[in-house]
């Protein structure tokens, strides 16, 4: 098929080259008669012809390599798992909504969430995309939501138990953000995917620690995470600094402390995809971990394209939500809307 294509193309464009540089000496002769002057010298044409059929060739080249990229992209498309929430998903015409979803289906051994039944998802952004402006909104895993499925309180997290569909009512119907498009990555393919792209560099004021997700940073200032450090550092919940030899926790809110985490790794793995210009790495990437992939079952190909193209492209303004801490009758910490909130979830309406 690709030898066929570049045929087709050097044909055509040979065709139209031709028409360019004219006729044959053959028949510019013939055309000509016997009077005429004689033709131009047959060095000045055989270099015009030259340069024709070497400009035919880049470009049959370059119809190759589109094509080749398209079909290796479409076959790694077909290899991701497509979740049935169309239902639940929107069609905004003033910009799209993306439901980015980290779960744990695909949790290592021995992490500090193996005594948790069921399935979670440990991250949920809203990444709200208008022209090429696009703004990021953590939700946290903490929230206190009505379950669409059992019509009970409880945590927002917990919602992906009965499935992604659940999860994007959810979030629909809490907080009235519309959803567009729904991406979920398992942590194991999340590690491959920050290898995939060499690691990622991220600032800290402190050496940090978290025995709990394995986190181990022993320097401060700008530090190169691999994949097994990047997934401990957004997953950390227990985040200690040391300073001047102390071991510090992390004050504030935990839960909010590990969206903001989220955040920078978001950013910085974006802005590590756009820095790549060769996009056969970009598909390499994409080929390793395409089977801890999840989209909605309504994304086409070149929508995955598309998402692709503008994620490299962008940098992200992040929002915070307001959250009040409390607890609840039964003794959860838990986080509900706090005083502003309203106006920040507008701008994802």
């Amino acid at each position: 098929m690709m030898l066929l294509l570049w045929l087709l193309g050097g044909l055509v464009l040979g065709a139209a080259v031709e028409r360019v540089v004219g006729p044959g000496r053959a028949a510019a002769d013939d055309a000509a008669g016997p009077g005429a002057a004689p033709a131009r010298p047959r060095r000045r044409r055989s270099k015009g012809r030259i340069v024709a059929w070497v400009g035919v060739g880049i470009v049959g080249l370059l119809v190759v390599a589109a094509v080749g990229g398209y079909l290796w992209a479409s076959a790694i498309f077909g290899r991701i798992e497509k979740v049935d929430v169309s239902a639940q998903l929107s069609n905004s015409p003033a910009g799209t909504n993306y439901l980015l979803v980290g779960s744990d289906n695909g949790r290592n051994p021995g992490d500090q969430r193996d005594n948790v039944l069921g399935a979670r998802s440990d991250t949920i952004m809203v990444l709200r995309v208008v022209g090429g402006k696009a703004t990021m909104l953590s939700l946290n895993r903490d929230l206190w939501v009505t379950n669409p499925a059992t019509g009970e309180k409880g945590r927002l997290n917990a919602t992906y138990n009965a499935g992604p569909a659940n999860l994007v009512q959810a979030v629909t119907e809490s907080f009235g953000i519309p959803i567009d498009r729904y991406l979920e990555i398992d942590f194991v393919s999340f590690a491959g995917l920050v290898d995939s792209f060499g690691g990622i560099d991220v600032d800290f004021a402190h050496p940090a620690l978290d025995r709990g997700s394995g986190l181990v940073v022993p320097t401060a200032g700008r530090v190169h995470l691999d994949g097994a450090q990047a997934l401990a550092f957004v997953r950390s919940r227990h985040y200690t600094e040391v300073i001047d030899g102390q071991e510090v926790p992390e004050g504030g809110l935990p839960d909010v402390n590990r969206t903001q985490r989220q955040q920078v790794f978001l950013r910085e793995i974006m802005a590590k995809a756009g820095s790549k210009r060769n996009p056969f790495t970009l598909l390499s990437a994409a080929d390793k971990m395409a089977a801890g992939l999840r989209v909605d079952d309504d994304m086409t190909t070149f929508d995955a394209i598309r998402f692709g193209w503008q994620m490299g492209r962008l940098n992200p303004e992040s929002v915070v939500l307001p959250v009040t801490p409390r607890t609840t009758s039964g003794g959860a910490a838990v986080l509900d809307l706090g005083p502003g909130a309203d106006e920040v979830l507008a701008q994802f309406r």
